[in-house]
């Protein structure tokens, strides 16, 4: 299966130290013996559940165009379900939601008990966040050997039991500020319509105050130009499920246009673009994604996938596992946001065009063009025409955000930062389809320099500035631990 080949090689390359020792007391919960890589035959049901929401996060993508934020809410609430629903089976295990369900007698906590209320929890919330593919799981369902007409909420059974997991979690999050289903204010029934009302400051043709975010046009597959709005302003408003709020660790201030800061971090940006290599090239596609893409939510998912794997996971742990990965995506995207927006701060694509006016510099040119010299009001990210930059206030990085927190828990939950994965890429073949450079080999070490790349990555991109990257890092790093401290406390009790 090209999709689970892709799960086990898949890797960033080289890593950095974080200097941080991790708690081998407390991740001693989840060691097992060492016994060699599982097929995928005998991979844990959860696992299995985890490869089915990624393609149906793939297709999410391809309907929508990139929605991060939406994504990371899906995987994390369905990694809740699923834990719920296993937590009834479970001796010790505290439930997120499914708080006034009895846990099942002993004799009852069998393997085939848990796959089967997992399963249904798995299912009842993955209809209710990707309709579109309903019929896809049914059959998904049927191949189980389950029956997805099965509706019963019968606390005595695991599929009554994985229905009311799903079902709690469903009602628990209906109001919880993600509008997603449009009816906050003068939403009229959009999804995730924008019920804040953000307006930015500055218009695609006019940047009236550069410490501002500016929209910047893209250029359609069609040919259409157009200048997307702020993808999910509101999103810092989202309750979190392990944070006490969204800004329990809001970033401190960027440096401002007038700093020797930040004159220093958009030369740099200019100068790593003007000397890329094929590595940093790789590197930079690889966590942008293309078509199919998953987000970052999503890729952090296939890290967590890569070390069930490697270490042989167990149902138990797979369980255990997704749910801490996940609800760090899906808290440290909220932290993000409510930082983002907090600051409504600006991009590299205006602020070189701010610095280097009328100043030649050297560049991507844009597809076909290649690197040239050109006039600073002329510099564009290494990105395609479609998607030129992410929608949304620079400060801070989603990715770095994202990558400190699950990179993070990762290094607690398995009590060694060392990861080890390398994947074959060919560099540009997405930005530069007509000029593709060499194959090279993207090596991670550790779970610390999967995160550390991936924020460097949208630097050499030039989507981020270097502070946008390293507060977005220190927040994510923040988060991941409180996400797993809430974590201990609900499989320790």
């Amino acid at each position: 299966m090209i999709l689970f080949r892709f799960l086990i090689v898949l890797t960033l390359f080289f890593c950095l130290s974080s200097g941080c020792k991790p708690d081998l007391k407390q991740s001693a919960l989840h060691q097992k013996p060492k016994v060699e890589n599982l097929t995928y035959s005998e991979a844990s049901l959860a696992y299995k559940w985890a490869e089915k929401v990624l393609q149906l996060t793939a297709s999410d993508n391809e309907r929508y165009s990139p929605r991060p934020t939406i994504t990371s809410r899906y995987l994390g609430l369905l990694f809740v379900a699923v834990f719920d629903a296993w937590s009834r089976y479970d001796s010790i295990a505290k439930s997120v939601y499914l708080v006034t369900t009895d846990r099942r007698p002993i004799e009852e906590h069998t393997l085939q008990n848990k796959e089967k209320a997992i399963s249904y929890a798995a299912y009842r919330t993955l209809i209710a966040f990707y309709p579109a593919d309903s019929l896809l799981l049914k059959e998904y369902m049927q191949s189980l050997g389950y029956d997805p007409l099965n509706t019963s909420l019968n606390p005595d059974t695991p599929e009554g039991i994985g229905n009311l997991a799903g079902k709690t979690v469903l009602e628990t999050r209906k109001n919880d500020g993600s509008n997603q289903f449009g009816d906050v204010g003068s939403s009229s029934g959009e999804a995730y319509f924008d019920y804040s009302g953000y307006q930015p400051i500055n218009s695609p043709d006019s940047n009236t105050n550069i410490n501002r975010w500016q929209p910047k046009y893209f250029v359609l597959n069609n040919g259409e130009k157009m200048a997307p709005g702020c993808l999910t302003p509101f999103w810092g408003k989202v309750k979190p499920v392990a944070l006490d709020s969204s800004n329990q660790f809001r970033s401190p201030p960027p440096p401002l246009v007038g700093s020797k800061q930040l004159k220093r971090e958009v030369k740099e940006v200019v100068e790593l673009q003007a000397k890329m290599t094929d590595e940093q090239k790789a590197l930079v596609e690889f966590m942008r994604d293309g078509p199919n893409s998953v987000q970052q939510a999503g890729h952090w998912l296939k890290f967590a996938m890569n070390v069930s794997i490697r270490d042989s996971h167990s149902l138990d742990q797979d369980v255990k596992l997704f749910l801490l990965n996940q609800v760090a995506a899906m808290d440290a995207f909220i932290a993000c946001w409510d930082t983002k927006l907090y600051y409504d701060y600006a991009r590299p694509y205006a602020l070189v065009h701010h610095y280097f006016k009328d100043k030649k510099i050297n560049g991507w040119g844009g597809p076909g063009k290649g690197w040239v010299s050109m006039q600073g009001q002329d510099w564009r990210p290494y990105s395609p025409d479609a998607f030129l930059c992410p929608a949304f206030p620079g400060y801070v990085s989603g990715h770095s955000t994202v990558s400190g927190a699950c990179s993070e828990v990762l290094r607690l939950y398995t009590g060694d930062d060392k990861f080890g994965e390398e994947i074959k890429w060919v560099a540009a073949h997405l930005t530069e389809p007509d000029k593709p450079g060499d194959t090279v080999v993207l090596k991670l070490s550790t779970f610390t320099g999967t995160a550390e790349m991936a924020g460097i990555s949208r630097v050499i991109g030039g989507y981020h500035i270097q502070s946008d990257n390293l507060e977005g890092l220190a927040l994510g790093r923040k988060v991941g631990n409180e996400v797993y401290k809430w974590y201990l406390e609900h499989v320790r009790t």
